[in-house]
């Protein structure tokens, strides 16, 4: 009985081992087969996600050229901005991470979780910006918790930071973020979004030279997406610093002295061609276009009358007024319409036609030559002159003088003006030039429009001989280790050959508007520093017909522009100044005083000399006369 139990048992016991070895055996053929497969077939696949997992290439973003004025004063530099990231595969919980971040950064959760949501960045791995600039404080908090903020990363990047705040502002210009069609373009191919490019200024047109290039390198990460080592690193190349033709003297002189003023005032060196001063105001902070505006903020800018976003010197356009009889004095010499000793007389107005064009000054000037007419600016003298001339010849001047066509100057956007011919107008309105509409224009009144920087080319080619030369306001280019990738010299561009005769006699009275009591920039002008210039008034509207206007309606109606352009000193000038106050009024009351400011500052002690060494002309210092021009 034992032995068969026994016997039973002993069998009972081999057939469970027998199924427990192969269950076993069954088990570990799957795993083998699972681990074969996983190795032979998933294995290249696999090994990549692990990869992602631990190895991830993180972006250094190269720090961007710094802007210096001629001298090497810093106008731009670049600071660290610290921006906050979250990568999503890594931020598990993420409604927990949020919570304890929105702690740290000061701001409801909720608002974290709309930026997620708005973020054209969802990739697992991809870090998504949360928060930029959030400060060092914030950073170092985010840096003591970071085992409890999983996916969490504090970036920190180079920041655009112009130093003086609306400085320069419209010379320099700002940054924005890259748009979609800027991704698409040539210029901008190594960039990618969220990048911030230039939008304006010397940031826009010389971007390619202020970039740099992008670096990265290679990091391995735990769990929780932090970083344990970095594997390689391939350091970004800092862009290229520019150094201005700028006198950051006279920059911040003119920007004082153009304060709470609408216009614009330009300086370069006649000789040359530099830019010594741009200035277009109001102005604005291009600071905000990198830290971020409230609505408000923007709103007060673009609705603004006074257009402060727009850089006046080279991209606004005005009549001329009295600064064009320079063009119309010079082209009746030239063209032997007058010369030195042609006497107009002037009774305070002109016939034509059936029309009556005034002089500004009603009681008239008498007989007026050509010497006097500039000096007092008389209106009457250049009606005759341009009468004379016609206006196709006045044109082929006034474009000879680079007016009515772009300086060439490397800003975005230059406007061209407009220099008016019968042609023109033909095309335009489908009617003929009227004789009358001539003689507004002789006077730079009728369809003439034209920049602030082309104005100071003009006074910068009578100035200096009758070379013109084209504008620019970039003396070099230099890499960080100081090779020099672009460096400008002048460059004389085709204008009008002039006698010696002419420009003479028209530099003579020039000379006069400023020296000479009679003459209408009198009130401005320098002891012992002799400049020459021409006022000019712009007329905006027409003043009311009716002479019981009410003083009321008379100052609803908008003020005239205030113009004057100027070179300095008389002989061998070092300046030529263009300046434009809206609404000003009188160009020798609101726009030559701030040139002779200007004159003052960047020429300074050294070239104030004593009148009796320096005047080359003999005048009669009586009673100042006063000018409305």
């Amino acid at each position: 009985m034992r032995t068969y139990l026994e016997s039973v048992d002993t069998e009972w016991f081999n057939q469970r081992l027998i199924g427990v070895l192969v269950v076993v055996l069954a088990a570990f053929t799957v795993i083998t087969v699972r681990l074969l497969y996983l190795q032979v077939f998933e294995g290249k696949e696999l090994r990549r996600l692990s990869e992602i997992n631990s190895i991830r290439l993180q972006d250094i973003d190269a720090p961007r050229g710094m802007i210096y004025d001629r001298n090497g004063t810093t106008l731009v530099d670049n600071r660290p901005s610290f921006d906050a990231y979250i990568i999503l595969k890594d931020a598990k919980p993420l409604d927990r991470t949020l919570e304890r971040l929105a702690v740290l950064l000061n701001e409801p959760s909720e608002d974290l979780e709309t930026t997620l949501r708005s973020s054209k960045k969802r990739g697992g791995y991809t870090p998504v910006l949360l928060r930029e600039d959030i400060g060092r404080d914030t950073m170092a908090a985010i840096e003591v918790h970071k085992y409890e903020l999983p996916g969490v990363i504090v970036h920190v990047s180079p920041r655009r930071h112009y130093i003086h705040g609306a400085h320069a502002s419209h010379l320099l210009g700002y940054m924005g973020e890259i748009s979609q069609e800027e991704l698409q373009c040539t210029p901008y191919e190594d960039c990618k979004g969220g990048d911030y490019v230039g939008k304006f200024g010397i940031e826009k047109a010389y971007e390619s030279y202020l970039r740099g290039m992008r670096g990265g390198r290679q990091v391995e990460v735990n769990a929780t997406g932090q970083v344990v080592r970095v594997l390689d690193t391939v350091m970004a190349e800092p862009g290229k610093n520019i150094y201005l033709t700028i006198d950051e003297k006279l920059q911040k002189r003119t920007e004082s002295l153009m304060q709470g003023r609408a216009g614009a005032a330009v300086a370069m060196e006649p000789d040359t061609g530099r830019i010594l001063a741009m200035v277009s105001s109001p102005s604005f902070d291009p600071n905000l276009f990198v830290i971020g505006m409230t609505r408000d903020q923007w709103s007060e800018l673009i609705s603004n009358p006074f257009r402060p976003l727009e850089n006046k010197v080279t991209q606004a356009e005005y009549p001329p007024a009295s600064t064009y009889k320079i063009v119309t004095a010079i082209a009746g010499l030239e063209e032997k319409v007058i010369d030195a000793e042609t006497t107009f007389h002037c009774p305070g107005f002109y016939r034509y036609g059936n029309r009556v064009y005034r002089c500004w000054k009603r009681g008239g000037h008498g007989d007026v030559s050509l010497v006097k007419a500039l000096t007092e600016s008389c209106d009457v003298y250049f009606y005759q002159v341009g009468e004379a001339l016609g206006v196709d010849t006045l044109a082929r001047y006034a474009k000879a003088f680079g007016l009515g066509v772009p300086t060439g100057i490397s800003l975005d956007r230059e406007a061209e003006g407009l220099i008016p011919t019968k042609e023109w107008k033909l095309k335009r309105f489908r009617a003929p030039w009227q004789g009358g509409e001539t003689l507004s224009i002789a006077i730079g009144q009728g369809f003439n429009l034209v920049t602030p920087l082309q104005m100071a080319s003009l006074a910068a080619t009578v100035g200096n001989g009758g070379r013109r030369y084209k504008p620019y306001m970039i003396e070099k280019i230099q890499s960080a280790d100081g090779l020099i990738a672009l460096h400008n010299s002048p460059i004389e561009v085709e204008g009008i050959a002039m006698h010696t005769e002419t420009l003479s006699l028209v530099r003579q009275a020039l000379w006069k508007v400023v020296n000479d009591p009679k003459g209408t920039a009198w009130q401005s002008h320098i002891n012992g520093l002799p400049f020459s210039g021409k006022t000019g008034t712009a007329q905006v509207v027409s003043m009311p017909k009716r002479s019981d206007s009410s003083s009321e309606d008379k100052e609803a109606l908008p003020k005239d522009h205030a113009w004057f352009v100027a070179y300095a000193p008389s002989e061998n000038p070092k300046i030529a100044i263009s300046v434009i106050i809206e609404h000003g009024e009188h160009g020798s009351s609101a726009a030559a005083p701030v040139a002779s400011e200007m004159i003052k500052a960047y020429l300074g002690e050294d070239y104030l000399v004593s009148a009796s060494s320096t005047q080359t002309h003999s005048i009669s210092i009586s009673e100042a006369a006063g000018h409305d021009d």
